[in-house]
């Protein structure tokens, strides 16, 4: 069962949330927050799945809020939602800690799709966007060293796994590209994110870029 804290401060819109997701199978809304410092007190009460964080709200605003859930490991992940797309927006979630990212336009299918998706540990985003995120956001450090210290502890194959983590490929493609079983990526993909600290393929994207293993527009 997946359990979800909704943090909205619009009644009616946490209200057609709670529709949508008390009506699928293995979902369960369990809680729900009017304002960001509402939505760290619940978490911490209630310990969910996952969060559904909108971004505009009084007290305390989604991305702080997320960045306290995320840093106090009051939940499993973030999910934030908002009617804004903008990039900076974007952004500043996932560097606070965020699994994914989803407009509140999104039809309810794409909803509960992206509920499973955060839960089960995948990251949201689109390759597409991703790579835009990164190349608006992420300076680029200067030519130099092959191997940037933060991915010193990393073999060859695995440093190879994570710069195709940060093009957006699957473990399917990652296995068809490297010539690998599918069991053996998930090993390395699993080992990449305890060697690097990392929490979802989203903080291995942004990682991959900031240290330059991978470049924008590559």
């Amino acid at each position: 069962m997946i359990r979800i804290l909704l943090a909205d401060d619009q009644a009616l819109v946490r209200g057609g949330f709670r529709l949508i997701l008390d009506a699928q199978d293995a979902i369960e809304v369990v809680g729900e927050a009017d304002d960001g410092r509402a939505a760290v007190e619940r978490a911490r009460e209630l310990r969910p799945d996952v969060v559904l964080m909108d971004v505009r709200m009084p007290a305390l605003d989604g991305i702080a809020a997320t960045a306290r859930v995320v840093g106090e490991g009051l939940a499993g992940h973030v999910l934030v939602l908002t009617t804004f797309d903008e990039d900076r927006i974007v952004y500043d979630a996932l560097k606070a800690g965020a699994s994914g990212f989803l407009l509140k336009t999104a039809p309810p299918a794409q909803l509960v799709d992206a509920v499973r998706t955060v839960a089960a540990g995948e990251a949201l985003l689109a390759p597409t966007l991703t790579r835009r995120l990164i190349e608006d956001f992420v300076r680029r450090p200067p030519p130099g060293a092959a191997v940037p210290d933060r991915l010193a502890g990393l073999t060859e194959r695995e440093r190879e796994v994570l710069a195709l983590i940060a093009r957006g490929r699957s473990n399917a493609e990652i296995a068809a590209a490297l010539f690998l079983s599918g069991a053996t990526v998930k090993t390395h993909v699993n080992r990449i994110f305890q060697k690097l600290a990392l929490r979802d393929r989203v903080q291995a994207v942004v990682l991959a870029y900031e240290t330059g293993l991978v470049r924008p527009g590559e």
